[in-house]
């Protein structure tokens, strides 16, 4: 599109600032020439000048000595074993992932995006270390200074204040990841307990079941000996000894419940009414028990056919 040609008569629609009220006023009026807008139907040709664009290149580029560009080509840093660890344990949640999800497509490490992009993350942190490695290495060459002085003291750009809700943000993700953790564990764990109790029982049910076929099969004389009861009475002693101990545990520690606090002082105790409560009580039982007596049923209907 070319640009709006206006008059050079001095009109008052020479300003840059008209509006398009005033553009359309002076274009009924006729005072607007031909050409405003040009549409342009032709093709325009690219123009790849290689000399000139590397001319341009040199010409503006700034020939400035290495401490000024800090510019560095290097190869990545070794593998830390703490971050060989940490994309094991990353690989190996992201499989937990699939496998406690039938309803995810299974992805292989190497195509899983999120896997990937944890790699590529581990990648630019070890790029990053080289380059300080070989970095602090050329500057201490050039005897540039790379640690402050003891001291020194500077003003950080942000406040305590902000710092404090960083941190406190950072303290929150870390538990709640840590809470995470811990309630799948929890959940593995039950699901492993009541996978063990269902195979216990489909075992206890398997071997019962094949106890009353011997049985059978010994009726019908297919056994002579019944050295399978043996084995039955072994397991029941032993199944015996398991519920005495669950028994014995259970009268010396208790079925669970509140434990702690059972001992604290509360209001009544504490002003000494639970203790009178109690007093009294005793002194009833001692003294009144005998008297105020109510006779049985039967005695009380016999004293009423008297009467």
């Amino acid at each position: 599109m070319s640009d709006f040609e206006m008059e050079e008569s001095g009109s008052e629609y020479d300003s840059d600032d008209n509006s398009d009220a005033e553009l359309q006023a002076a274009f009924e009026r006729g005072e607007l020439k031909p050409g405003l807008n040009v549409e342009f139907n032709g093709t325009r040709g690219r123009v790849n000048d290689i000399t000139k664009l590397l001319a341009k290149t040199e010409a503006i580029r700034l020939q400035l000595p290495w401490v000024e560009r800090l510019d560095m080509v290097n190869s990545l840093a070794p593998l830390a074993p703490e971050l060989a660890v940490q994309l094991e344990k990353h690989e190996q949640k992201r499989a937990n992932v699939f496998k406690g999800n039938a309803k995810l497509p299974y992805v292989r490490p190497e195509e899983d995006p999120v896997l990937n992009d944890f790699k590529r993350e581990m990648l630019f942190h070890r790029q990053a270390q080289s380059a300080v490695l070989e970095g602090i290495q050329r500057l201490q060459e050039l005897g540039i200074k790379t640690r402050r002085p003891d001291d020194y003291f500077a003003e950080m750009a942000k406040t305590d204040e902000h710092m404090q809700k960083v941190r406190s943000n950072l303290m929150a993700k870390q538990q709640g990841q840590a809470k995470s953790e811990r309630i799948k564990q929890i959940r593995e764990q039950r699901k492993m307990g009541k996978m063990l109790a269902k195979q216990t029982k489909v075992q206890r049910e398997a071997e019962k079941k094949d106890m009353l076929d011997k049985l059978k099969k010994f009726r019908k004389g297919k056994l002579k000996n019944l050295d399978f009861l043996e084995d039955a009475k072994a397991l029941e002693s032993k199944q015996k000894k398991t519920a005495e101990n669950r028994k014995a545990r259970n009268k010396k520690f208790g079925f669970g419940g509140k434990k702690k606090g059972l001992k604290r002082n509360t209001k009544s105790s504490s002003a000494g009414l639970d203790a009178e409560k109690s007093t009294r009580r005793q002194r009833g039982a001692k003294a009144g028990a005998s008297v105020n007596k109510r006779m049985g049923k039967s005695r009380r209907i016999k004293a009423k056919g008297r009467k």
